[in-house]
Protein backbone atom coordinates (compact mmCIF):
# COMPACT_ATOMS: atom_id res chain seq x y z
CA UNK A 1 0.00 0.00 0.00
CA UNK A 2 3.10 2.04 0.56
CA UNK A 3 4.00 2.48 -3.09
CA UNK A 4 0.11 3.16 -4.02
CA UNK A 5 0.36 5.96 -1.75
CA UNK A 6 3.14 7.23 -2.67
CA UNK A 7 2.23 7.11 -6.46
CA UNK A 8 -0.74 9.05 -5.49
CA UNK A 9 1.47 11.56 -3.97
CA UNK A 10 3.06 12.42 -7.14
CA UNK A 11 0.38 12.25 -9.51
CA UNK A 12 -1.43 15.25 -6.94
CA UNK A 13 1.91 16.73 -6.58
CA UNK A 14 2.22 16.80 -10.50
CA UNK A 15 -1.00 17.69 -10.94
CA UNK A 16 -0.84 20.56 -8.79
CA UNK A 17 1.92 22.17 -10.42
CA UNK A 18 0.17 21.80 -13.82
CA UNK A 19 -2.65 23.79 -12.11
CA UNK A 20 -0.19 26.63 -10.71
CA UNK A 21 1.59 27.33 -14.14
CA UNK A 22 -1.96 26.86 -16.14
CA UNK A 23 -3.35 29.43 -13.89
CA UNK A 24 -0.08 31.78 -14.12
CA UNK A 25 -0.27 31.27 -17.81
CA UNK A 26 -4.13 32.04 -18.41
CA UNK A 27 -4.02 35.02 -16.12
CA UNK A 28 -0.54 36.65 -18.41
CA UNK A 29 -2.42 36.11 -21.79
CA UNK A 30 -5.65 37.75 -21.75
CA UNK A 31 -7.73 36.09 -24.66
CA UNK A 32 -11.47 35.53 -24.41
CA UNK A 33 -11.11 32.06 -24.42
CA UNK A 34 -8.74 32.21 -21.24
CA UNK A 35 -10.98 33.85 -18.53
CA UNK A 36 -12.89 30.35 -18.20
CA UNK A 37 -9.82 28.22 -17.93
CA UNK A 38 -8.76 30.75 -15.59
CA UNK A 39 -11.51 30.01 -13.19
CA UNK A 40 -11.53 25.98 -14.50
CA UNK A 41 -7.90 25.86 -13.67
CA UNK A 42 -7.55 28.31 -10.16
CA UNK A 43 -11.55 25.87 -8.52
CA UNK A 44 -9.00 22.66 -9.66
CA UNK A 45 -5.72 24.49 -7.57
CA UNK A 46 -8.79 24.35 -4.71
CA UNK A 47 -10.59 21.00 -5.68
CA UNK A 48 -7.29 18.62 -6.21
CA UNK A 49 -5.78 18.97 -2.63
CA UNK A 50 -9.06 19.24 -0.96
CA UNK A 51 -9.63 15.49 -2.54
CA UNK A 52 -6.26 14.48 -2.03
CA UNK A 53 -6.85 15.20 1.48
CA UNK A 54 -9.97 13.38 1.44
CA UNK A 55 -9.05 10.06 0.24
CA UNK A 56 -6.20 9.88 2.95
CA UNK A 57 -8.72 10.61 5.47
CA UNK A 58 -11.60 8.24 4.11
CA UNK A 59 -8.66 4.72 3.63
CA UNK A 60 -7.47 5.59 7.37
CA UNK A 61 -11.12 5.40 8.31
CA UNK A 62 -12.22 2.70 6.71
CA UNK A 63 -8.93 0.75 6.96
CA UNK A 64 -8.32 0.87 10.48
CA UNK A 65 -5.09 2.36 10.17
CA UNK A 66 -3.21 4.91 12.36
CA UNK A 67 -0.69 6.91 11.35
CA UNK A 68 3.13 6.55 12.64
CA UNK A 69 3.00 9.83 14.00
CA UNK A 70 -0.36 8.89 16.06
CA UNK A 71 1.02 5.44 16.70
CA UNK A 72 3.89 7.55 19.34
CA UNK A 73 1.69 9.49 20.42
CA UNK A 74 -0.80 6.88 21.73
CA UNK A 75 1.55 4.32 22.55
CA UNK A 76 0.74 1.45 20.76
CA UNK A 77 3.54 -0.31 19.10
Amino acid sequence: MKKVRQILAIIGIVLLAVMYLSTIFFAIFDKSQTMGMFKASVGLTIVIPILIWLYTFLYKLISGHKDENQKASSGDE
